[in-house]
């Protein structure tokens, strides 16, 4: 390599490195207020339907058998042998070997709403709502284990290391706050049944730049440890600080260029609004005994119910992807009792975050997703079912989404998705379709590849768009 070359290219991207820092500088230290950052893309694709996505995730794989996907034929043949027909060959996770029969619903369904939506009795708060559902009952995935069906879920590969869907969209899209992090993850606990651990890499930007990576809020106590405002004259100290800091990360940038020297600039400097902003998120004195009742919490107590309300503060706030994991789906044995405390702990809640984003007037632009990893087996495990990809279900409401409406069908018992069945890259390609993206034209070069969020497939299903 010829060392003038060398020289002038070191110069040239030290000199463009300054001047992106220099405007990063300029937010910091000239001025009071941030400009929320735009996206990669620069503007979207096409007219966006959903300006933010609110995610649902029951985490351990809810039983679509007890929830949404109702199978008369599987009921009549409860305690049966399971049709070999359906399962000779087949994956499954802890019934090899086993004596395979077949276990009904273990819960009525009803129709709910004028589309007549067939849901399980359990959940009758989102019932309310089955006019703004798009229930999807022809999900099918890849992975039979928790962690890397969540993996799967959440970046569109089993295999850890890719960004998740919510650093693809703020990636993409940008933030439309200036005080919070644009991706914020809440997590619960249920108390019905087993709760598998959730690791952290499920909200990573993977190989995007880390400032895009989900900020994981406790939902008891302090939301971020050490982000309590100080008194006024510490706060000022901190102030000098942040800003001696981000002109000495300059310098360095200017010396060895490094795109990670802009991330924890911002960072910082989102830490230090964060000292203001939080307070107010979690302060809530603001809200009606009326939305305290709807929600069925007064919040801070690290449940479920208090995750969504806080999760509508969120989106007030122009967060724009949120996460809520609530733990509790993993029902082996005991399905009838477990399915019963485990749906008492989300519906109400489910049910008053729509109704409050929608009096709200933010349903519209608000694409709320609720599902699982994974479906169970039609087959019993005992008294409980085990893990199952072939067929399952999900539901969207809001943010372009067409309600009232059920898309594909699982076979009569509910094994495997028959009628239309969708994909988790379909899930996501529509989901960025309704955000305005373009699925395919997202992509990110890592490693001599363009990646993008639905890999190398996924359709947009446009059944489901209003």
């Amino acid at each position: 390599m010829n060392p003038a070359n060398f020289i002038t290219r070191r110069g040239f991207f030290g000199q463009a490195g300054a001047g992106v820092l220099t405007g990063a500088l300029s937010s910091i230290i000239g001025r009071d207020a941030v400009v929320p950052s735009g996206g990669t893309l620069g503007s979207p694709h096409h007219l966006p339907r959903a300006r933010r996505v609110i995610h649902l995730c029951m985490a351990g794989g809810p039983s679509h058998l007890e929830t949404f996907d109702y199978k008369p034929e599987l009921a009549r043949l409860h305690g049966e042998p399971m049709p070999e027909s359906f399962t000779k060959g087949q994956q499954i996770a802890q019934l090899q070997g086993a004596a395979l029969k077949c276990f009904g619903p273990q819960h009525p369904f009803a129709h709910y709403g004028e589309s007549g939506q067939h849901i399980c009795t359990l959940f009758p708060k989102i019932g309310g709502h089955a006019d703004k559902l798009c229930i999807v009952r022809s999900m099918h995935t890849d992975d039979i284990n928790h962690d890397p069906a969540h993996t799967m879920m959440n970046t569109g590969s089993g295999l850890s290391g890719r960004p998740s869907m919510g650093s693809w969209t703020t990636w993409g899209l940008g933030v439309d706050t200036e005080d919070l992090p644009g991706y914020v993850v809440l997590t619960s606990v249920g108390k019905g049944g087993q709760s598998q651990p959730i690791a952290a890499r499920q909200w990573s930007a993977g190989f995007l730049p880390g400032r895009h990576q989900g900020v994981h809020l406790k939902s008891q106590g302090e939301p971020v440890h050490y982000v309590s405002s100080p008194d006024a004259g510490a706060l000022e100290g901190q102030r000098r600080l942040v800003d001696a800091v981000a002109r000495l990360n300059a310098q360095e940038n200017e010396r060895a260029p490094d795109p990670e020297i802009e991330t924890r600039l911002a960072q910082y400097e989102l830490a230090y609004r964060m000292q203001t902003s939080v307070p107010d998120l979690v302060d809530l004195s603001g809200e009606t005994e009326e939305t305290f009742e709807l929600y069925g919490t007064r919040g801070g107590d690290g449940t479920y119910a208090a995750n969504c309300l806080l999760a509508r503060r969120l989106a007030e706030r122009g967060v724009r992807f949120i996460q809520l994991y609530h733990r509790g789906w993993d029902h082996h044995g005991g399905v009838k009792r477990s399915m019963e405390i485990t749906a008492k702990e989300v519906d109400q809640a489910t049910g008053a975050l729509l109704t409050d984003l929608d009096r709200r007037g933010m349903l519209e632009d608000t694409l709320v997703l609720w599902g699982g990893e994974f479906g169970r087996t039609p087959m019993g495990q005992g008294d409980g079912r085990d893990h199952h990809i072939k067929g399952f279900s999900c539901w969207m409401a809001g943010g372009g989404v067409q309600g009232g409406i059920s898309y594909g069908e699982t076979d009569e018992l509910g094994y495997a998705a028959v009628q239309d069945p969708v994909h988790v890259h379909d899930l996501h390609a529509t989901m960025l379709h309704l955000l305005g993206v373009e699925h395919k034209r997202m992509t990110f070069r890592f490693q001599g590849r363009d990646y993008r969020l639905t890999d190398v497939s996924g359709r947009v299903m446009r059944a489901w768009l209003a």
